[in-house]
């Protein structure tokens, strides 16, 4: 059976990870399944710092094809008088749960819809084994599947546009189209400088960092949008860091961007020399821009996030040199907290002085990482099993 509509429904916690994982999936199930794609958002505000066109006050509206509803009681009422229609496969984002009113209306339906929850996603050996697996609602007897993102064939894959590479490799090799988008920022960095991009969440050692690279041999530009780790930032630069603000130390320069939009962070990633990212959305993205990454994990609890970084770090490195491997998983540590800060700038000289081997490491990363389909696709597959 063809998939006409599907109801995604996300909960911001992270404020832009949750939300930028559900928009990209919502945009290319509608752009490349021609599927009608409900996403109820509780937070709309958040939302709109990553799609412009969002009207925080709007309680339904269609962008780019999808019809977007704020996650509240005024929606809710919309369902109950019969304006908005229950859809044939229903998602939820990360274990958000459905609104009880929702999940009611799913039960009186002819055919029950498709109902997922979509896990967040980690490199950790137990997902093969869950990704797929059912749960029986103890009251109503209705199933719920789970559907994994992950590293391996056996997971439901990473989240990725059909012909996202193609437009990477088009833009990679473009020079000129790379001196608009600078230019559009606006930002030039100099030939020699090492151009990093910053996003990181408020518990990462950036003072450390900044040290290091002030003092380091190497000159370096690094760009951090507006919002990002803000007091640590204008702490650096001594003034607000708002879009626009910069500074210099050393061999540091450092530059404020304005938050840009989903498809113009893809071509940020794309053009830097190394990412910093941070939770999930940008995460996966800095691995699909085949570029050099190191990730700040979501801080978790008793420490859980060492186990999901450590699993990510395993995989990851599995086919690079034992340098290199070495390397890679000292900084990486050492970036999330683990280790002594006052050797972070010796990390960070030998992971630096191994950046063009980490580059062609990361481009055979992303070369496999399309071996395990993309998320979309492989959704689809499994929602068409179901129903």
């Amino acid at each position: 059976m063809a998939l006409h509509t599907l109801a995604l429904f996300c909960r911001v916690v992270d404020n832009f990870g949750d939300i930028g994982v559900c928009w990209r999936l919502a945009r290319q199930l509608q752009r490349e399944y021609s599927v009608q794609v409900q996403l109820w958002v509780d937070d709309l505000r958040s939302f709109q710092t990553l799609c412009p066109q969002v009207d925080v006050n709007a309680v339904r509206q269609s962008v780019f094809g999808i019809d977007i509803l704020h996650w509240c009681d005024a929606a809710l009422d919309l369902l109950s008088s019969g304006e908005v229609a229950v859809s044939e496969a229903v998602i939820e984002g990360f274990g958000c749960a459905l609104p009880e009113a929702y999940f009611a209306q799913m039960r009186t339906q002819a055919r029950a819809p498709v109902w997922l929850n979509l896990e967040y996603l980690s490199a950790e050996s137990w997902v093969e084994s869950c990704h797929a697996l059912p749960s029986i609602h103890p009251q109503t007897g209705m199933r719920k599947h789970f559907f994994f993102p992950g590293f391996s064939a056996q997971t439901g894959g990473l989240l990725a546009e059909s012909d996202l590479a193609a437009r990477r490799t088009a833009f990679q090799a473009n020079t000129i189209a790379q001196q608009h988008f600078w230019q559009s920022l606006p930002l030039q960095p100099a030939s020699d400088e090492i151009n990093i991009g910053l996003f990181c969440y408020p518990g990462a050692p950036l003072a450390e960092l900044f040290d290091a690279w002030q003092s380091g041999p190497q000159k370096i530009l690094c760009s951090v949008a507006q919002g990002v780790v803000s007091e640590k930032i204008a702490a650096f630069l001594q003034q607000p860091a708002l879009a626009g603000a910069h500074g210099a130390r050393g061999n540091l320069r450092l530059q404020v961007l304005p938050f840009i939009e989903q498809s113009a962070y893809d071509q940020l990633l794309w053009a830097m020399d190394l990412n910093f990212v941070r939770g999930e959305d940008s995460f996966v993205r800095a691995q699909w821009a085949a570029r050099p990454m190191l990730w700040h994990i979501y801080p978790q609890e008793e420490g859980a996030h060492l186990d999901k970084l450590d699993a990510f770090l395993a995989r990851y490195s599995s086919e690079m040199s034992p340098e290199l491997a070495s390397a890679c998983r000292e900084m990486s540590l050492m970036w999330n907290g683990v280790g002594q800060l006052e050797q972070l700038a010796a990390s960070w000289q030998r992971y630096c002085t191994l950046l063009p081997q980490f580059r062609q490491a990361a481009i055979a990363w992303e070369t496999s990482l399309q071996q395990n389909g993309h998320l979309a696709a492989n959704l689809m597959q499994m929602i068409a099993k179901l129903a």
